[in-house]
């Protein structure tokens, strides 16, 4: 079982209090999040530039990756053990709900390898599904 100590030790950071918050709420709830949604489940426990910049520390040591929806809006969701600040693959689906509006990430589903067209070079993947989850009823 994944705990915010071992993520936080296994990306060689510093345990504060606002970076054992933040994880510990990506824990939870398993689920992308908005910087404003994390802003708003975190209370006044901490401001918007310190958010800001744990964000940003988390996306350069690989805990955590970006997520776009199809509203253009940037959430993060945590990355899977194996990723790091060398090695840092996210290239899986994300599945947004259309009823709640949950995004979240969905690793077992496979996609196919891309083929693009000589010259153009990979950089970043984003493949996003949408329907009912199965909180909302996706699984009946």
């Amino acid at each position: 079982m994944r705990t915010v100590h071992h993520i936080l030790t296994d990306h060689q950071l510093r345990n504060t209090s606002v970076r054992k918050e933040v994880l510990q709420l990506f824990l939870n709830k398993e689920i992308a999040l908005s910087q404003p949604e994390i802003e708003h489940e975190l209370d006044d426990s901490c401001d918007r530039v310190t958010i800001y910049r744990t964000l940003a520390t988390f996306l350069e040591k690989g805990v955590i990756h970006k997520v776009l929806d199809d509203q253009g809006a940037m959430k993060y969701a945590l990355c899977a053990d194996t990723c790091s600040a060398e090695v840092h693959q996210h290239d899986h689906l994300h599945f947004k709900c259309t009823h709640c509006g949950t995004t979240q990430c969905i690793e077992e589903a496979i996609i196919p390898p891309i083929q693009l067209p000589a010259g153009f070079q990979l950089a970043e993947l984003n493949v996003l599904a949408q329907g009912t989850c199965p909180d909302c009823g996706g699984g009946k």
